[in-house]
């Protein structure tokens, strides 16, 4: 790992998080989030089936339109996960400017932090990076850590 990021956790609990696009890779950054009780605002033309669904459920808040300079504003976490590396770019760039930590899903140099895979039990959380120089190695670590994990606690399974 080129520059190590601190592991730290954080209560995600009614802090607003704004997510800017509706494609695959903002529904599991968005489904992990909610997890851990953020507010989720949606910023997308257009969204995938399982956003949509998470829309209709009212877990989430849409807005069918694509991203304009201040959409960050009162944004406590901001996810830039568009399939543009210009529009990524701009809302990076706002973040910056307003102190509010993003991540940017196609340019990891410009994220403030990075998205773990997740190993969830009743009582413990473990969140596994490599900063995406190795998602394979991830994937099995996670699957060792939920095996470990679902042994030891006998029938609480791992989500």
């Amino acid at each position: 790992m080129e520059r190590p990021y601190f592991p730290m956790f954080v209560d995600l609990t009614g802090k607003k998080v704004l997510t800017v696009g509706g494609g695959r890779i903002a529904l599991r950054r968005v489904k992990t989030l909610l997890r851990f009780g953020a507010q989720i605002r949606v910023i997308a033309p257009e969204l995938c089936g399982e956003l949509a669904d998470l829309e209709s459920e009212g877990r989430i808040r849409v807005e069918r339109r694509r991203y304009r300079t201040g959409d960050t504003e009162g944004a406590d976490l901001v996810l830039a996960a568009v399939d543009s590396r210009e529009v990524n770019r701009a809302v990076w760039t706002e973040c910056r400017e307003r102190r509010i930590p993003v991540n940017v899903a196609d340019d990891k140099s410009l994220c403030d932090f990075y998205f773990p895979s997740v190993v969830m039990t009743e009582d413990v959380v473990v969140g596994i990076n490599s900063g995406g120089t190795d998602p394979g190695r991830v994937r099995k670590t996670r699957q060792r850590l939920e095996r470990v994990l679902k042994e030891e606690d006998g029938e609480n399974s791992c989500t």
